[in-house]
């Protein structure tokens, strides 16, 4: 609903139509919101919501000669695939994401743990600015490491209708079989899991692994899921180094209180949002929001820029001596 409604306000705002295609897997929200709006008075051709198979909708969608403009959210194959039709429609791709949080050696653990926590075991980990890779120094990773085991393994994980519940399924049986078997690669080249790694169907544990290369699967590939990756790092310059090795480029968080080092994140890290003592998914309604590289073209999202991406700017001049 939340990711629909990015894109659906913005659009009416502005005095569009809107074909709307939610993810095949995730639909009724959709209609549910369509329908609120007709309720309320919103015109019935004004908002339409279409499902079905990805690959047979989208490229009718992509190619109609009525369609001006293209906003997606997903994947980066799908992303891709989309601007290869596009032509010269204006394209808002918001696509995958690795994101990390770097903690440095000045950071408070307890308040990068409570970070962590809200970035990764929120919605099960499954929003594209959740945490993806947790980047700690060596001075306080066995501290860090140690924490956030014990504060993962005391989260309720279970059926997501019972309101005990702290993290509940993943969107299908299938993406927590591909969490299991990321992890199991990752496990067998030398990473050390610290509290979690079980599965029952669609149900995955929140997950802690250490000792995490930037190379493993786990991390290289967007997994999303309730996992934390820890990979511990000795200077500031290799942190951002390892940081910036991914394809993506959505967002990150650092957690630190020395501001030169802080500069030097913000600066150096290739990505469209860097949040400072703030998860990787921190933000604002109205504040501009959208990555780079694989992770999407430098388009931003947000109310106000989303109005902006959905309306054609039209420069005329008039006569001095204009009666």
């Amino acid at each position: 609903m939340n990711q629909v409604a990015h894109k659906v306000a913005p659009a009416i705002a502005t005095n569009n139509s809107v074909v709307l295609k939610p993810s095949s897997k995730t639909p009724l929200s959709a209609y549910y919101l369509a329908q609120l709006a007709i309720d309320c008075g919103l015109p019935p051709h004004a908002l339409n919501v279409v499902s079905g198979p990805t690959h047979e909708i989208t490229p009718l969608m992509v190619t109609h000669k009525l369609i001006d403009l293209v906003t997606f959210t997903g994947s980066t194959a799908v992303g891709h695939d989309i601007a290869s039709r596009a032509g010269y429609k204006r394209l808002v791709l918001e696509m995958g994401g690795s994101s990390p949080l770097l903690v440095l050696e000045d950071a408070d653990v307890k308040e990068a743990v409570q970070i962590t926590m809200a970035g990764i075991f929120k919605t099960s980990g499954q929003r594209c600015t959740a945490i993806r890779r947790i980047l700690v120094h060596e001075s306080v990773a066995d501290a860090y490491a140690a924490h956030l085991a014990e504060q993962a393994g005391n989260l309720q994980w279970g059926d997501p209708y019972d309101p005990a519940t702290d993290v509940a399924t993943v969107i299908d049986e299938q993406a927590a079989r591909t969490i299991e078997a990321r992890i199991a690669d990752t496990v067998q080249a030398g990473a050390v899991v610290l509290v979690g790694n079980k599965r029952r169907g669609s149900l995955f544990a929140p997950t802690v692994l250490d000792r995490v290369s930037n190379s493993d699967p786990l991390v290289a590939e967007e997994t999303f899921g309730p996992v934390a990756p820890i990979i511990r790092f000795e200077t500031l310059d290799e942190a951002l180094r390892l940081a910036n090795a991914t394809p993506y480029g959505l967002s990150a968080g650092v957690v630190s209180n020395h501001w030169p080092s802080i500069q030097r994140v913000i600066t150096e890290l290739a990505t469209g949002t860097v949040n400072v003592n703030e998860a990787p998914s921190y933000r604002l309604e109205w504040t501009p929001f959208g990555g780079i590289k694989a992770s999407g073209l430098g388009i931003k999202e947000g109310i106000i820029e989303a109005m902006k991406a959905m309306t054609y700017v039209k420069t005329y001049s008039l006569p001095w001596d204009l009666p």
